[in-house]
């Protein structure tokens, strides 16, 4: 895709934003956050378990597109962050493997300490409840919107589903329906961090 050049002077300059990736990843919307972001100023850093490697190339889903990343979130403090955002896709599918099925997913766990943070703005969009069902406390009680065939797992999480393209419940949780969704997505993610600025 080439560099990315971040607008310096943006409204949102020296916030980070980390978007969990794997393989699958679903390229029109990763692009976008890429893009989007920057032009507000925002880092944006693409995180991924890494297995001890340096880095890991990833194929897209729709068009088999590389993307590199050279990020472990299991090296990360969540608090590093201003957002968090888990894509759609089969990317939270595949990072909710465990090797132990007596253990949460080190992905899952991430993102539980995630929303103990509440100064952390959590972004979900499509699949990426995926992410959440081996810790379903985390949404349980809250709105949210989801891929239409995720609806039947969101309530047995204990969400309140509604059916909105884009959900904000409280001022720390933004849900997106699907992938093709990522520009409003993004743009309520945006709001939110500019909001928390005033």
């Amino acid at each position: 895709m080439g560099d990315l050049v971040r607008r310096m002077d943006g409204p949102l300059v020296d916030a980070k934003i980390a978007v969990l990736v794997e393989g699958d990843w679903f390229e029109p919307e990763i692009f976008y956050y890429q893009r989007r972001f920057a032009e507000e100023g925002a880092e944006v850093h693409l995180l991924t378990r890494l297995w001890g490697q340096p880095s890991l190339t990833f194929l897209g889903h729709e068009y088999r597109a590389p993307l590199e990343v050279n990020e472990s979130f299991e090296d990360k403090d969540v608090t590093e962050y201003d957002a968090i955002i888990v894509p759609g896709g089969i990317v939270a599918d595949r990072l909710r493997f465990t090797e132990d099925v007596n253990k949460i997913p080190p992905a899952t766990e991430f993102l539980k300490k995630a929303f103990a943070e509440p100064a952390v703005l959590k972004g979900i969009i499509c699949h990426g409840l995926w992410l959440v069902a081996p810790a379903p406390e985390l949404v349980r009680g809250r709105r949210l919107v989801t891929h239409n065939n995720l609806i039947g797992d969101a309530k047995n999480m204990g969400a309140i589903y509604v059916d909105q393209d884009v959900v904000v419940d409280g001022d720390d949780l933004v849900t997106g329906r699907t992938g093709q969704h990522a520009h409003v997505f993004s743009h309520a993610i945006i709001e939110q961090l500019l909001a928390r600025r005033k």
